[in-house]
């Protein structure tokens, strides 16, 4: 029987519910069946969501409510679904409790940290006075745009056996402090942390790129990376 994979979503217009087919190809590609979550953020439904999945994808989108992290908004803070955010938070934190596998990927990554107990930059570019890389790249969304430093004896470098490797890269904002319990599995060569993983649990593995996108074009770390992911899924069914 192959794994129930939920995979988050964002709100498009006329209160739609979109994610990327890059998402739902990956987990089908390495052996799942993608169930899209939408964003009800009740105790009740959040129960029932993790109760009948055996792994969740946290995937890319908008901004983040600064609120969630203590800080009032900053002039480059950009769009933001708040319910998404709440359904997010509550979701991630009951999937942790039971030990459920986690992949999340760019904002994913960021409302995890911030679901156990980290913060964010809400803007790198206005934040962060030293220079930095171009983190929004302008080319294909498949392309590998920069280069990341993975950390020695992690999960990431165990999965994809690669110290350095390029990713591409959409975002303008990122962890800063890390929650505890996660470690860090990657930077970029500015010091923008690019990968986390967690001390705690089997499976928690966060990543600031889209390997969606470049599994679904032939990355082979990508898809080392949800092959990985699949079956930690598959041993949570056992």
């Amino acid at each position: 029987m192959k794994p129930f994979i939920g995979i988050t979503s964002s709100y498009g217009d006329e209160k739609t519910l979109n994610t990327s087919y890059d998402n739902i190809d990956s987990i089908t590609q390495a052996g799942g069946v993608p169930v899209v979550l939408p964003n009800v953020p009740t105790a009740e439904a959040i129960n029932v969501t993790i109760g009948k999945l055996d792994g969740m994808l946290i995937t890319g989108g908008g901004d983040i409510d600064p609120h969630l992290f203590n800080e009032e908004p900053l002039p480059n803070l950009g769009l933001l679904h708040p319910q998404r955010d709440q359904f997010e938070v509550a979701l991630l934190n009951e999937a942790m409790a039971r030990n459920l596998p986690i992949l999340a990927l760019c904002r994913g990554c960021q409302i995890l940290n911030i679901a156990a107990g980290g913060d964010m930059y809400q803007d790198i570019y206005s934040q962060i006075t030293k220079p930095l890389l171009q983190h929004t790249q302008r080319a294909p969304r498949s392309f590998p745009f920069h280069t990341i430093h993975v950390t020695e004896e992690s999960l990431l470098k165990k999965i994809t056996g690669k110290s350095k490797y390029r990713v591409n890269s959409f975002h303008h904002q990122a962890v800063r402090r890390l929650a505890e319990g996660f470690h860090i599995s990657a930077l970029s060569d500015d010091g923008i942390i690019e990968a986390f993983e967690s001390s705690e649990h089997s499976f928690v593995l966060a990543v600031q790129w889209h390997p969606e996108s470049m599994a679904t074009d032939g990355d082979v770390p990508s898809r080392k990376l949800f092959s990985a992911f699949m079956n930690a899924c598959q041993q949570n069914m056992a």
